[in-house]
């Protein structure tokens, strides 16, 4: 009972293979890249799955499972893949110095937006100043208004503090 719950689940696969790998991946012949060995990097190279060693001539299969092919079955700088112009060293530094740069100008561009923001200050702020602003006009206002009140308080009941004390007794 157990394998036809796996058959049921592994049937649809054959169906979906074509679909999930790329077409230069699909099943086919194999491609003898060793035939193109002695001859020129163009004719090793119009198979995608072929890479050249410029150095030694020979037309080898490209070791998939490594991102570069190692050191004992071609160089960096006599390997080509794609292209015979251009080695595997070549391409690493120029792909580092590009991603290096991306990289440099993306952070002077977060840190020039950053600055600009701080500068300018933005509507929510400029709000608030001038809420604050008119808060304080109002306060001084009302304290100027009190103050007069309580002048006038003062002076009806005779202890509004006047710049000469004796003043009163004088008449």
């Amino acid at each position: 009972m157990a394998p036809l719950p796996l058959l049921r689940a592994a049937l649809p696969l054959p169906l979906l293979l074509p679909l999930l790998l790329p077409p230069a991946a699909a099943p086919g012949p194999p491609a003898d890249c060793q035939q193109y060995t002695n001859r020129s990097c163009e004719e090793c190279l119009k198979n995608v799955t072929c890479l050249w060693c410029a150095s030694s001539g020979k037309c080898m299969e490209y070791p998939v499972r490594r991102i570069l092919p190692p050191a004992d079955l071609c160089e960096l700088r006599s390997a080509r893949w794609g292209v015979c112009w251009v080695n595997f060293e070549a391409l690493i530094i120029a792909m580092s110095v590009v991603g290096g740069t991306i990289l440099i100008l993306l952070g002077v561009c977060c840190c020039c937006c950053c600055k600009k923001k701080s500068k300018k200050p933005d509507k929510d702020d400029e709000r608030a100043a001038r809420e604050r602003e008119k808060r304080r006009v109002r306060q001084e206002e009302r304290r100027a208004e009190m103050k007069s009140r309580h002048d006038e308080i003062r002076r009806k009941y005779g202890l509004f503090k006047e710049e000469n004390p004796y003043a009163k007794f004088e008449n």
